[in-house]
């Protein structure tokens, strides 16, 4: 029986189903690739990643919970 090929598939929960469409200038998408390949990431965890902190600074700022971050039990 030959190995099957590729990367085994991610847990259920850890996978990323949804999809945020935005609209840019050719110069904002040439710069966030540019962006992109200098800290060594695709276009989309870049782009995550940047998102997900700013969002997060700001739910915290005004007091608000940040969905995307585990919760912690309270006790």
């Amino acid at each position: 029986m030959e190995k099957k090929r590729g990367r085994p598939p991610k847990e259920k929960a850890k996978r990323k189903t949804r999809y945020l469409q935005v609209r840019v200038a050719d110069a904002e998408k040439a710069a966030f690739d540019d962006a992109a390949a200098l800290a060594g990431q695709d276009l989309s965890v870049w782009v995550r990643d940047r998102l997900r902190a700013i969002a997060r600074r700001e739910l915290e700022q005004s007091g608000r919970q940040v969905q995307f971050l585990k919760q912690k039990p309270q006790g």
